[in-house]
């Protein structure tokens, strides 16, 4: 885990993660569930982050919906980001979309990606 990052993003895969990652302009730890987890798994990690500034971003599917309410669960004070359900996918979402959420929740974002 990255003590440094002070801002935790959870996400599904790693293609989440690196659309992600070449967004963001400033150190942020980026968590890939690869999928659901389990409750053992995933105490740990709310045990691990739990005074960081979470944020839940996961796909806008059945699948993305299961995790954000197990995730709600165990996180509650964690900030939940949305992808727009046209684009259903995080890694599918556009860059400037993506930028646009993230800057929303006050990440620094690369200026790059605002077009």
């Amino acid at each position: 885990m990255d003590e440094t990052a002070h801002k935790v993003i959870i996400v599904e895969g790693k293609s989440d993660k690196d659309k992600l990652v070449s967004i963001l302009d400033e150190p942020v730890e980026i968590i890939c569930t690869n999928g659901t987890l389990g409750s053992h798994k995933l105490e740990e990690l709310a045990a691990a982050i739990e005074h960081r500034d979470v944020y839940i971003l996961v796909d806008a599917d059945d699948a993305g919906a299961k995790l954000r309410k197990q995730l709600m669960r165990e996180l509650p004070n964690a900030e939940h980001l949305y992808v727009h359900r046209m684009y259903r996918e995080v890694a599918k979402t556009p860059l400037i979309y993506l930028a646009k959420v993230l800057l929303g929740a006050h990440f620094n974002i690369n200026k790059n990606c605002l077009g």
